[in-house]
């Protein structure tokens, strides 16, 4: 009898205990269904906590791999190359988060046909507002796969030259020579023409054009000028300067000193050097730069009132 008493008090508590868990199990569904209704009809949309809940762990699992694939495949990468790829990742993670967001609320039950359908007029919207965008977004993609740009290259924009410190997937920074920061929106690279400097190597040939007076000594000329370009540092030996006799002037005779540096940022400071030792040396030896001059013929014309 009593074994009969343990048995039935068995299965009554084994009852509760599933009683119990049905109960709990139907209160948090409750939960979990719990939400809010987006618009009317067949093309409603019912966002419940549970659906955010879901969206929630799908964006820290996605979070969580994705950083983990990045310092896996970067893992080797030389530090240059790393930042490229880092830009390039974070360009994919957009896409990536939009595809896990809709394969969440498709397996959630809601119908994403009707989602894009009904965002299809705010996509277009967005596209046109923010085309500039995107553009500058492809030229970062192309500027970090096709290294067409690096950073320390000294460029010019827009007549302004500065030497790039930074690039990112939207915009490049550079800092000028005046020690000011201009900031390149990238689909300049890819729709503009831009002078990179310093792409194929870092020395880059430089002039500074001078006239002399007509009746000067030509070779002494370009002695003179040869020297002073020689005794400036920052100008490289070799290749070897050499001076160019460029055309018969108005009023001078037309030189030009031709010079590498491998400083192209300072070129201006190297040019100013040049023009003062110039300058110099041909007060040294009697070499003079003309000044422009004209002829004015002034016509009187007398009427004879007689």
């Amino acid at each position: 009898m009593v074994e009969i008493l343990t048995i039935v008090q068995g299965g009554l508590n084994k009852k509760t205990e599933e009683i119990l868990r049905e109960d709990v199990w139907a209160t948090v569904e409750e939960f979990l269904n719990l939400g809010i209704h987006v618009g009317e009809g067949e093309h409603s949309i019912h966002i419940t906590i549970g659906l955010l809940l879901m969206l929630s762990l799908s964006f820290i699992v996605t979070y969580f791999v994705l950083k983990w694939l990045r310092r896996l495949l970067t893992r080797k990468m030389p530090a240059e190359d790393k930042q490229k790829f880092i830009s390039i990742f974070k360009f994919i993670n957009y896409f990536v988060y939009i595809v896990v967001v809709l394969v969440t609320i498709s397996a959630a039950g809601i119908n994403i046909t009707i989602l894009i359908t009904a965002s299809a007029a705010l996509f277009v919207g967005l596209g046109l507002a923010l085309q500039e965008l995107f553009q500058d977004i492809i030229g970062g993609v192309f500027i970090i796969l096709d290294k067409s740009l690096s950073v320390g290259d000294i460029v010019e924009v827009d007549q302004k030259v500065g030497r790039v410190f930074e690039i990112k997937l939207r915009t490049t920074r550079a800092i000028t020579r005046d020690d000011k920061v201009i900031i390149i929106p990238n689909h300049k690279f890819i729709s503009d023409t831009i002078y990179n400097y310093t792409q194929n190597h870092r020395t880059t040939r430089e002039s500074v054009k001078v006239g002399v007076a007509y009746g000067s000594d030509v070779q002494l000329v370009t002695t003179v000028l040869e020297e002073a370009v020689m005794e400036q540092k920052g100008i490289l030996s070799n290749p070897k300067p050499f001076v160019l006799f460029d055309d018969f002037g108005d009023s001078a005779l037309l030189f030009s000193v031709q010079f590498y540096i491998n400083d192209s940022f300072s070129d201006p400071k190297i040019k100013s050097a040049v023009r003062y030792a110039i300058d110099a040396k041909f007060r040294e030896h009697g070499i003079s730069i003309p000044f422009p001059q004209r002829d004015v013929h002034i016509f009187e014309n007398r009427k004879d009132n007689g």
